[in-house]
């Protein structure tokens, strides 16, 4: 995306206060606990990475459905609409957005199936992905709806390339910081900071991993907000910590069954 984000929805609508970001939250807060509604976010963006890599979609799509999927429930709780049902919707509308070209219904439907069935039956046992095409289109509507029309979405790998570039092409840290811009997209960091920002703080984490010792003057040099660079790292290291102790297929589907539903399930 070669627009300028400084005027774009993305910066001027999108870049949210975490204040206002927790009490929109409040209600799902309310029912369960912050680690509890992270985990349950996590794992509806793996059923959002999965769907992408099944369809076969590029990384910034993926990355865009994401945070689509994350600004819906900044702004609306959980119980609004099912996470299963919004989750292949983002991913649908940001194949349109991203110019990747229309999904067919089918073929979504069908790979939701698949999806579910083969990848996250240790969270849905045996039952099956019950929503049909009418669900997504009338879902899109909702979407497009709360997410004001702002479909542009500037990710942080456009600047991570032209960082990595400016410190000299180093393949092994560039494939690190993408591992880890991708992670970043499983914290609240895309809605609260600019993507320049977390690229920067995905090359520090990558840095540190990777003991380059010699990039520190480069950092130093740089004119950021380095406090702000230190709470996207704490976000994602945050992130890492979790993952040490959680096991999510043992965990989710009591986390699912906690979480806020809407009312009724679609008949099938």
């Amino acid at each position: 995306m070669a627009g300028n984000f400084w005027q774009s929805s993305h910066h001027q609508q999108w870049i949210l206060d975490k204040q206002d970001l927790i009490r929109d939250r409040q209600h799902d807060l309310n029912i369960l606990s912050e680690e509890e509604y992270q985990k349950i976010f996590n794992f509806f963006a793996s059923i959002i990475q999965i769907l992408g890599e099944q369809l076969k979609l590029r990384q910034q799509v993926i990355a865009t459905a994401t945070v689509y999927f994350k600004r819906f429930y900044a702004r609306n709780s959980l119980k609004c609409i099912d996470p299963l049902l919004l989750a292949p919707t983002c991913v649908f509308l940001a194949s349109k957005v991203e110019e990747f070209g229309v999904i067919s219904n089918s073929r979504l439907i069908t790979t939701c199936q698949t999806v579910i069935k083969n990848k996250f039956s240790y969270a849905y046992g045996q039952q099956e992905f019950p929503y049909r095409t009418n669900h997504i289109l009338e879902c899109e509507f909702y979407l497009l709806e709360n997410l004001d029309c702002c479909l542009i979405v500037y990710q942080p790998y456009r600047p991570l390339l032209l960082f990595v570039q400016d410190i000299g092409q180093d393949e092994q840290l560039l494939t690190y910081a993408w591992r880890i811009v991708n992670d970043s997209l499983r914290t609240d960091v895309s809605l609260l900071y600019p993507p320049y920002q977390i690229a920067i703080g995905a090359l520090h984490i990558a840095c540190v991993m990777l003991g380059k010792e010699n990039l520190k003057p480069w950092f130093a040099e740089l004119n950021v907000d380095m406090d702000k660079i230190q709470e996207i790292v704490r976000s994602i290291i945050n992130l890492y910590e979790m993952w040490k102790s959680y096991d999510e297929k043992k965990e989710i589907q009591a986390l699912l069954g906690k979480m806020p539903k809407p009312k009724p399930a679609p008949q099938r």
